[in-house]
């Protein structure tokens, strides 16, 4: 039981304290402040000075999953609270019921599912072969019977697929409404934080592809990631949009198979198999979270048959690429204003970044003359709107990662410090860049 001392006069600014009534605070000088007022004096102190917080150490969860555990940050946090969210069917379910049986082998874990039942769970468990007698299973979906059976149990890994169908008894707020799921989460996140328990829960998404709430969850969670769908090899793409633990931006790869999702170790070897010296066709380098990936631009310049020429652009900031047509225009004298414009990613990715300016000429110009560039070549460099071409940051990252796919030229800014086996092909301007399609 807390006790309970009465201090005759208390300053409602900074808590000072007197015997008898001032006019004027002697501590923060503030005038008619002080009033009776009762103090509570806790066992526990309720703030404290940043000395006087003790830490400890907290090893990550680690799955043995690199693609799972790399978006994490290295693991999950002992007490984090994350949303994983993505279409239906995306195979957000695969994943998690995969990512639980792995960490069950050293942790404890639970899984709650609100969408199916114990019989279902069992019959999708076999097929991908997530039989781990340590993981417990449960089809409750009243969040008050779960946070009682999370707070008998003490698991210290707990997943819920998914926050959406979970519902509370008695709630002021009807099933399902913005409201009621905004304090399912707050009651989680608490959970999480007093207990320490890790909570995983899935999430769905509006037809806008942002995640239900709207945006309400992700300001209470620690983390949250997207599980999307990449066009070839049936990829799945798992993002870090929010992570107060890691690294934002952070990709995972994997592909869909009969036994679930198989994490993809190298995903640039699937992004170069099918690269070919087509005209139109450019490759560059991005940094995604910590790795570099290569991927190829494609574009399409036609004359246009239309009084305003079309500009149809995916993946990639569509007044990125405008930009670099007018500036290939006013210095060239080519008049890519008058032609439609198609563009696009290779492989469903988004890119973003200055340092693809380069390749986007490139790749412009290619289409437009017709005339493929130099087999496996990788451009890096940013452009200004002089026509400069500029060097890149990490250049030796890209340099590195491009060398293992058996890159053969690189063609950069002349001011670009770089060593490398491969042939080295440096421009100064985008004047120089003509002599390519000689």
């Amino acid at each position: 039981m807390s006790k309970k001392s009465t201090v005759p006069y208390v300053c409602s600014e900074c808590f000072y304290q007197s015997g008898k009534w001032l006019g004027k605070c002697p501590d923060c000088n503030g005038w008619n402040t002080f009033s009776s007022d009762t103090i509570d004096n806790t066992k526990d102190q309720m703030i404290f000075k940043i000395n006087e917080i003790t830490t400890k150490s907290m090893p990550r969860i680690q799955s043995g999953i690199k693609e799972w555990d790399r978006v994490m940050g290295g693991g999950l946090v002992p007490g984090e609270f994350v949303i994983i969210t993505g279409d239906p069917g995306i195979g957000k379910s695969t994943l998690l019921l995969q990512i639980a049986h792995k960490i069950s082998e050293n942790h404890q874990a639970i899984y709650f599912s609100s969408e199916e039942s114990l019989e279902q769970i069992k019959i999708r468990a076999q097929r991908l072969s997530c039989t781990n007698e340590k993981l417990f299973f449960s089809d409750q979906a009243d969040i008050s019977v779960i946070i009682k059976l999370a707070e008998k149990h003490k698991p210290e890994l707990l997943i819920i697929d998914s926050v959406q169908n979970c519902y509370m008894q008695n709630s002021d707020f009807s099933h399902a409404s913005q409201s009621q799921l905004k304090e399912i989460a707050f009651k989680l996140m608490r959970l999480a934080k007093e207990k320490s328990i890790t909570i995983i829960s899935s999430g769905h998404i509006t037809k806008d592809g942002v995640m239900a709430g709207p945006k309400t969850l992700e300001h209470i969670v620690d983390a949250v990631f997207y599980l999307q769908a990449e066009d070839r090899f049936q990829t799945r793409i798992l993002r870090s949009v929010k992570n107060r633990f890691g690294t934002v931006d952070e990709l995972g790869f994997f592909q869909m198979g009969e036994s679930g999702l198989d994490e993809i170790a190298n995903i640039n070897k699937y992004f170069m198999q099918d690269l070919n010296p087509n005209p139109g066709s450019a490759l560059v380098g991005f940094i995604e979270g910590t790795r570099p990936i290569l991927v190829e631009l494609q574009a399409l310049v036609l004359a246009s048959k239309f009084a305003i020429p079309q500009k149809v652009i995916s993946g990639i900031d569509q007044t990125q690429v405008v930009l670099i047509a007018a500036i290939l225009e006013k210095h060239l004298q080519i008049k890519l204003s008058l032609h439609d414009i198609f563009f696009k990613i290779s492989g469903g990715i988004k890119i973003k970044g200055s340092s693809s300016d380069l390749a986007i000429a490139l790749a412009l110009l290619s289409s437009y003359f017709q005339r493929p560039l130099p087999e496996k070549s990788l451009a890096l460099g940013e452009i200004n709107l002089a026509g400069q071409i500029k060097p890149v940051n990490y250049i030796n990252i890209f340099v590195n990662e491009a060398e293992k796919f058996g890159i053969q030229n690189l063609i950069l800014s002349t001011n670009q410090k770089v060593e490398a086996t491969c042939k080295i092909t440096k421009f100064k301007s985008i004047y120089d860049l003509l002599m390519l399609f000689e």
